[in-house]
């Protein structure tokens, strides 16, 4: 019982956007709320919205604005597709309101969500692996391996290509044939090994 009230009276706010001067001040809070989702408004964007709506303080704005994040983040994270989203108010909201924000909600979901994507950072995929032996210098007879990793990044900032080389000892050559070994054991058996299940099957090239 007490959630259900704490609920209405977060949707009891929203009438204020009515006060707006128009549906661009709606939609400048909506992407003001979006831009600043990690580290909330400052100073300059909370007057903003103040005037844009009329509010004398902020003992009204922060639970109106508490009630859009609710609405963001469901209508950007829930699995809500966008002929749902009016589906997330409840009948005690205005119905122009909820014309309003559906509308709104709809016309920026889609550039949210890849807002999301984008931000998801993916371990890049080993694309390509070889060894080359060379000397140690010209006038050497002492040979090593030198492994060259070519790294395949899907998603930004790791998009593209990127090639990775490193010179091997024996002894550390010798650890890292038994590292493999070992998670091809892992994987053949079915451990749970998550930092390796992520990455084995690419190795393969599937």
């Amino acid at each position: 019982m007490e959630t259900a009230q704490q609920q209405q009276s977060i949707w009891g706010h929203l009438p204020l956007l009515v006060d707006s001067s128009s549906k661009e001040s709606v939609e400048y809070i909506l992407q003001a709320l979006w831009r600043t989702r990690h580290t909330g408004l400052d100073s300059v964007d909370r007057t903003i919205i103040r005037d844009m709506l009329h509010l004398p303080d902020d003992s009204h704005l922060d639970p109106l604005l508490l009630c859009l994040r609710m609405l963001i983040r469901r209508c950007v994270y829930d699995k809500i597709s966008k002929d749902d989203i009016q589906k997330l108010f409840p009948q005690e909201v205005l119905p122009e309101l909820q014309r309003l924000l559906t509308l709104l909600l709809q016309k920026f979901q889609r550039e949210w969500r890849e807002d999301v994507l984008n931000e998801q950072v993916s371990l890049p995929r080993l694309k390509v692996m070889t060894c080359d032996v060379v000397n140690e210098n010209v006038d050497s007879n002492n040979q090593f391996p030198v492994i060259n990793l070519k790294l395949q990044g899907d998603n930004h900032p790791l998009s593209g290509e990127t090639e990775i080389k490193f010179q091997l000892g024996k002894d550390a050559l010798e650890t890292m044939l038994k590292s493999m070994y070992s998670i091809r054991d892992q994987w053949s058996n079915g451990v749970d090994a998550p930092n390796v299940t992520s990455q084995q099957p690419d190795a393969g090239g599937t």
